[in-house]
């Protein structure tokens, strides 16, 4: 099959920007589906319904009804549009997905009890839609399934004749849809499937196994965290099944979206600059201070961060060197919430230096791209990161990114050494070990760097935001992927 082909390609998610969103993933279905939709493909996007994802697709109507053993009432569903072109199906099961709290909690904060129920029910219908049994008069090429959710599309259709090419996408391979054997009988699941080589995981049940097993192609979202899926630290027991896949099995960096962060067209930032007039970004930096009530020092180096407060971003690590970054003259500004003990200390490093921090708990989409646009540098000290995307927004607003070397930050992210200065690749700075002393290592040179030479920092800056992470670079990566997994299929 050539690259010119047009496929049918049925995107499968349990969350998508901008109807719902817990995190990456719904980042990624929200934008990959448009940019396939642009190399030629009939790509729609199908999600469970949500009451915020019919609010907010708007306009919907029926176009199909399923009746699925084991369920009284039929499953309807619906159909909408996204604001980007991309076609969406929701799947309408009222007693699984019309209730409170976001799609994998309940409002207090604990896992949904029948998880493993409704994420069955909603791959059972993936499953119709991509075997044309759903009167939609419409049949898939490929199924593109994410996350442990739909984890369980490939292993049912694996029989099937006639079925799509499937792949399964690990985005965070810490969460696998782990559930006891009852839960499998009870879901009345094949029992050709409860095998060492099939769904069972140390007598667990478990989705994102059967997605890696039984897909056609398994990819994750950056080749360093592929690297890393098939070590003992990053692979949670599965590595051994990885690297007994690895040859249909890699690594595709995510995008962003170029339209919606773009700095010489962001209405949500008050200085619009590209990379012939970086020199308006000091403008944001003197709006995103006066915003914080920092005092206004054009010299001092500011930097940002955006993310949930919990260990895995290594948030532990930045208080660690809040300290240091102020007794060298530089400001911090902090947004994001998360582990409540997390939140107190950021609370308490604030009310300390209240006239060299900003803080905002909670997550505030415009207060985003204005610290994207006000900071100079971004710490991004993750202690894993399968891609990552602020560092990527960082690079695209010219503010120089300070990562840990893992994953897709890795990727994405060149380090500052005499060979990148010289050969003018470098976009900003790495540290290895995920501590408070290597951090400030890395916040060091960043500082040291800055003070010796602010047109050196510049054309660091402007080296960033001329890199290529749009969807439409990665969208190719995956438009290749697909037919790859076709032919696996056609021989």
């Amino acid at each position: 099959m050539s690259t010119n082909s047009k496929l049918n390609i049925l995107f499968a998610a349990s969350e998508a920007a901008p109807l719902i969103k817990t995190g990456g993933l719904a980042d990624v279905a929200g934008s990959l589906p448009a940019a396939l939709r642009e190399l030629g493909h009939d790509v729609r996007l199908i999600l469970p319904a949500y009451p915020q994802t019919i609010d907010k697709l708007g306009k919907v109507s029926t176009a199909a009804t399923l009746k699925m053993g084991g369920h009284q009432q039929p499953i309807r569903i619906l159909r909408g549009t996204l604001d980007n072109g991309v076609p969406c199906y929701l799947v309408d099961a009222p007693e699984y997905f019309s209730r409170q709290g976001n799609p994998y909690l309940s409002p207090n904060g604990h896992e949904w009890g029948d998880n493993a129920e409704r994420f069955a029910l909603f791959s059972r219908a993936i499953i119709a839609i991509g075997q044309n049994r759903s009167q939609l008069k419409w049949q898939p090429d490929v199924i593109h399934c994410n996350d442990w959710q739909t984890g369980l599309v490939a292993p049912l259709l694996s029989t099937e004749p006639g079925r799509p090419a499937t792949i399964f996408t690990i985005h965070n391979l810490a969460y696998q849809g782990l559930f006891d054997q009852s839960t499998f009988n009870r879901l009345e699941l094949p029992e050709e499937l409860w095998t060492l080589h099939g769904l069972e995981f140390h007598d667990q049940l478990s989705y994102i196994k059967g997605g890696i097993v039984y897909a056609d192609r398994v990819n994750t979202v950056s080749p360093t965290y592929a690297k890393e899926l098939l070590t003992a630290e990053f692979g949670y027991g599965l590595e051994g099944l990885l690297s007994h896949r690895t040859d249909h099995f890699s690594g595709i960096i995510n995008g962003i979206d170029y339209q919606e962060w773009d700095p010489n067209n962001d209405s949500r930032i008050p200085h619009h600059y590209d990379h012939h007039s970086f020199q308006l970004k000091q403008l944001n930096k003197q709006a995103l201070q006066r915003a914080f009530g920092l005092p206004d020092k054009p010299d001092a180096l500011l930097f940002g961060y955006i993310g949930r407060l919990v260990a895995q971003k290594g948030v532990d690590l930045i208080l660690q060197v809040i300290p240091g970054i102020i007794d060298r003259g530089g400001q911090v500004i902090m947004l994001g919430s998360g582990e409540a003990e997390l939140e107190q200390a950021m609370e308490e490093v604030h009310q300390r230096f209240p006239k060299q921090t900003g803080l905002f708990i909670g997550y505030d989409e415009d207060r985003a791209h204005q610290v994207e646009a006000g900071c100079d540098a971004f710490l991004m000290p993750s202690r894993f990161e399968p891609c990552g995307l602020n560092q990527i927004y960082s690079l695209r607003y010219g503010t120089v990114p300070i990562v840990r070397h893992t994953g897709g930050l890795a990727d994405t992210v060149i380090d500052v050494t005499p060979e990148t200065l010289t050969n003018g690749t470098a976009t900003g700075f790495h540290f290895n070990k995920a501590t408070g002393t290597a951090l400030w290592g890395a916040v060091e040179r960043a500082l040291d760097f800055y003070q010796h030479s602010r047109s050196h920092w510049e054309r660091l800056a402007i080296t960033g935001m001329q890199q290529d992470l749009s969807w439409a670079s990665s969208a190719e990566h995956y438009q290749a992927l697909y037919i790859k997994a076709l032919s696996d299929l056609e021989t």
